[in-house]
């Protein structure tokens, strides 16, 4: 599945509106709706940011693995 269609169902498996998603992101709605639609990529801090927020790997987000978790956080 592309990054695109996850990030979409993602937000609406959790009946999120695209405004709510695109203020966490600091960005507007109009440049997140092109995000979803794949029209525009999305900046790797912005992955980041999505993946930290749904609680899912970037890894997952980019279609590099389909196991949602995680992996566990570096002890600083």
């Amino acid at each position: 599945m592309k990054m695109n269609l996850k990030i979409r169902d993602l937000r609406e498996d959790r009946d999120l509106s695209q405004g709510t998603i695109a203020k966490m992101l600091l960005c507007d709605q109009s440049l997140y709706s092109k995000y979803e639609r794949g029209e525009r990529e999305i900046p790797l801090h912005l992955i980041i940011r999505l993946a930290e927020y749904y609680g899912v790997s970037v890894d997952y987000l980019v279609g590099l693995t389909d196991e949602t978790a995680p992996y566990p956080r570096k002890r600083k």
